[in-house]
């Protein structure tokens, strides 16, 4: 399918993962130019990529790279229970093999290989890239969840009694907690976009789902210090879902030097599709701007790859 007169070729495809759940896969490639590099999509909590992201993906395509998306299980138009996450370490192994699959291709091989993960998917986005550290060339994070909004919480002891229950109903809808599309999107034409939206979960969130998203968020927490590729972090400083100060903890700890933290005063949490049209046009233009730097230095895990390339191609001359 053709999309923005032309420019854009938009697909869908449904894979399997190793759990036997089919899950819905969709690409945005530039028609006309071979694309810079690869942008893997990971969406946020209740979200899909098809629709919600669809905005972001085009922009990012008339940028000149092609973008992939995954529903995670329990999301959009993949299979399983909506808004259920039974373990989030299934989430992230489904993407990082997705998006591995498509890079090893081998018209992908020498093409940059950037995540972009926006709330959750931020979450999502760094514990694909503790999995294989060196494997990713970059990281657009947008408002991650390093760690939930204390307002967005239940109290600790609330806490403890969901624990217990989710033993006996962890499918239940009962975790207390503000209406994050309320509290994420600034505009209220998106907000109605997200609530018509039939592959958005507007529930509250499962028991074992919510148990397993404050889980993820302090592990993500408690190793900011272990990320060690480049990245870009975009926060609005009236964010009430994510916490801007544990993002810039992660500016302020991870291990690597090319590091870039975007403070947008008066934004919200919705940075990619919930602000106003001006604040989303100064949003991409870092985002675009920050994506070509990386493609014009290139990067050293090509050099690195090129370097062995030329080594095997030299030793197997001299050895023959």
């Amino acid at each position: 399918m053709e999309l923005d007169n032309g420019s854009v070729q938009y697909d869908e495809e449904y894979i399997l993962n190793s759990r036997g759940l089919k899950l819905f896969t969709c690409k945005w490639i530039p028609v006309n130019e071979e694309p810079k590099g690869l942008i893997f999509i990971c969406h946020g909590y209740a979200l899909e990529c098809s629709i919600t992201m669809s905005s972001a993906a085009n922009r990012l395509v008339k940028a000149g790279f092609a973008v992939y998306g995954i529903d995670y299980e329990g999301h959009g138009k993949s299979s399983g229970l909506q808004g259920y996450i039974s373990s989030f370490n299934n989430v992230v192994d489904d993407c990082s093999n997705f998006f591995t699959r498509i890079c090893e291709k081998k018209e992908n091989k020498r093409k940059m290989r950037i995540l972009l993960g926006e709330s959750l998917g931020g979450a999502v986005l760094l514990m694909i890239h503790r999995k294989m550290p060196d494997y990713w060339d970059g990281a657009v994070l947008a408002a991650p969840m390093c760690k939930i909004a204390d307002k967005m919480k239940p109290h600790p002891l609330v806490t403890s009694v969901l624990k217990k229950l989710c033993n006996f109903i962890p499918t239940w809808r009962m975790i207390p907690g503000p209406d994050v599309i309320d509290t994420g999107c600034k505009m209220p034409e998106i907000r109605a976009q997200i609530r018509g939206n039939p592959y958005c979960y507007k529930g509250r969130p499962r028991l074992n789902t919510g148990l397993e998203l404050l889980k993820m968020s302090i592990e993500v927490e408690q190793r900011l210090n272990e990320v060690s590729l480049p990245f870009i972090i975009l926060q609005g400083e009236d964010d009430k879902v994510t916490d801007k100060a544990v993002s810039q903890q992660l500016y302020d700890v991870a291990s690597i030097s090319d590091k870039t933290l975007k403070l947008y005063p008066g934004m919200w949490h919705g940075l990619l599709y919930g602000e106003t049209p001006e604040n989303t046009e100064i949003v991409f233009s870092d985002i675009t701007d920050w994506l070509n730097q990386r493609f014009e230095l290139r990067n050293s895990r090509l050099e690195r790859e090129l370097k062995h390339q030329n080594d095997e191609i030299f030793i197997s001359k001299d050895f023959f």
